[in-house]
């Protein structure tokens, strides 16, 4: 079992309720333990985003026996007035097209 992850220091570009829909949008039967892992975060800051995310429309989950399968709000907007029109597909497919590149980089 995976310990509590290294906290990071300083600011970022992205905030972790991105990098956890990210990781929904990648696998959405992923387990919140593997979310944490994934976004260097605690299972219950993962629970407390994914609160977050479900009270505003833009995540959705049945439960399936002992796991979660989610579903994401394409067509939500995003939150900021600064974002206003961007829809969380927009933000998703920059997200995975990034990730995807990165993946490929890794390969060469």
């Amino acid at each position: 079992m995976h310990g509590v992850p290294e906290p990071h220091t300083g600011w970022t570009f992205l905030t972790n309720h991105a990098r956890v829909l990210a990781t929904i949008a990648d696998d959405q039967h992923v387990r919140i333990r593997d979310i944490a892992a994934h976004c260097r975060l605690t299972e219950r800051a993962v629970q407390k985003i994914i609160f977050d995310l479900e009270q505003d429309g833009y995540l959705s989950h049945t439960r399936e026996g002992r796991a979660n399968t989610y579903e994401i709000e394409h067509d939500k907007v995003l939150r900021h007035p600064a974002e206003a029109g961007l829809t969380v597909a927009s933000l998703l497919s920059w997200l995975v097209k990034a990730e995807a590149d990165r993946k490929t980089a890794r390969v060469d």
